[in-house]
């Protein structure tokens, strides 16, 4: 049987920072959480960035299904995502290829040592040195697929 990573709860600083209740700021956690900035510091670049969004197909595809911005509170897209983990100075590593299936998983000696924002299905989590920080364990038992981790 599989058995996932092992899990430390953190909200990334939001607590600190003074928010409430439950949100949809995955992104802005783990970023938080890998980088060592505030999480008031990645919340505000993260509505930043998303000012920029425009209302169209094809790169923001899914906007122009919705007509929503991302927002670092409700969850942000793909294309932002990659903008602030960029504009922070991330690397983007692709673990899953289009008809390769998924390799690696939230999964013991499946990622690699350091500190990572992992992407997994609609979640984004930070794991470093093969532990998950997060405000739940997002590993599924070990069988989440991975489609790619973000580093310096």
């Amino acid at each position: 049987m599989a058995k996932g990573l092992p899990w430390i709860e953190n909200d990334g600083g939001r607590k600190a920072a003074g928010f409430k209740g439950d949100a949809g700021d995955c992104l802005c956690r783990a970023a938080a959480i890998v980088t060592g900035r505030s999480y008031r510091e990645v919340y505000d670049l993260i509505n930043e960035l998303a000012e920029r969004e425009r209302y169209a197909r094809g790169r923001l595809g899914m906007m122009a299904a919705t007509g929503r911005k991302s927002s670092a509170r409700t969850g942000v897209y793909k294309a932002t995502g990659r903008d602030v983990l960029e504009s922070l100075g991330l690397r983007w590593t692709p673990t899953m290829t289009i008809g390769a299936g998924c390799r690696v998983h939230l999964a013991p000696g499946e990622l690699p040592a350091g500190r990572l924002v992992v992407q997994v299905s609609k979640h984004w989590t930070a794991v470093i040195d093969g532990v998950v920080y997060d405000t739940h364990d997002p590993s599924r038992d070990g069988s989440r697929c991975v489609y790619g981790y973000w580093s310096k």
